[in-house]
């Protein structure tokens, strides 16, 4: 009788599977199982992003960094340990449960060009912050229409995320897991399952998400506003944004 048991709760599982399979809509990526350690490939692996594979390693995840130059990434794979790798930009959207996109805002064209197969349907988090100085004219326009709009034209087919563009690296470093109130870390997406996931990373980073709103409420924390880069708890970055 248990064995009987056991044998329809092993059908059950697999057909549950399947369906789900079947019905997910077309060219999204699987779902994160809930709780498990993600596979995070980081594109663009400077100062916020080798801080955050720090970070997230120390959660329990895998992380896949990359950037142009992958042979000078090496010492910092060995210092993560077992669980960081090394690669390219195109290996780390492959590798990546969840893929952030940490490099200038000037890149994002030529990222969503050359990855846009790789990257399709995949929970993006976008920490690129525009600078006219740096980056030219599309950072003007970008400013304009705020990131939240400008940055899915260059990522096309992604669940982007605007996320850890409003903090500083080395806050970032020094403020994660500190004792008392976390630092807030404000999120702005269209896509619910998305903004799930990238609240999850941030409290794993050892902060506190405020979700601010949809895309175009990413320009709420672009950079010049009142709340970018200043480090705030999350009732009070609720409040200074309006939020309830």
């Amino acid at each position: 009788m248990a064995k009987e048991m056991n044998l329809r709760a092993l059908l059950f599982r697999f057909f549950a599977t399947v369906t789900v399979a079947l019905t997910a809509p077309a060219g999204m990526a699987a779902a994160p199982a809930a709780g498990a350690p993600l596979k995070i490939g980081i594109i663009g692996t400077g100062q916020i992003g080798g801080t955050l594979a720090k970070l997230w390693v120390a959660a329990g995840h895998e992380v896949l960094i990359s950037s142009r130059h992958p042979e000078e990434l090496r010492s910092l794979a060995q210092t993560l340990g077992p669980k960081a790798r090394v690669g390219t930009p195109r290996e780390a959207a492959l590798f990546g449960d969840v893929v952030l996109e940490s490099v200038p805002y000037s890149a994002l064209p030529q990222i969503g060009k050359d990855l846009k197969a790789e990257l399709a349907g995949k929970i993006v988090l976008d920490t690129a912050n525009p600078y006219p100085g740096r980056d030219g004219d599309m950072a003007i326009e970008a400013r304009r229409v705020g990131t939240g709009v400008a940055s899915p034209r260059y990522l096309p087919g992604v669940r982007l995320v605007r996320a850890f563009n409003a903090i500083n690296f080395d806050d970032l470093s020094s403020e994660a897991h500190r004792s008392g109130q976390p630092i807030a870390i404000p999120l702005a997406g269209d896509d619910a399952e998305a903004l799930a996931v990238a609240q999850r990373l941030v409290r794993d980073a050892g902060f506190e998400p405020v979700v601010v709103g949809s895309l175009s409420r990413a320009r709420e924390f672009d950079v010049g506003t009142p709340v970018y880069t200043v480090l705030m708890t999350a009732p009070q970055l609720r409040k200074a944004l309006g939020l309830k």
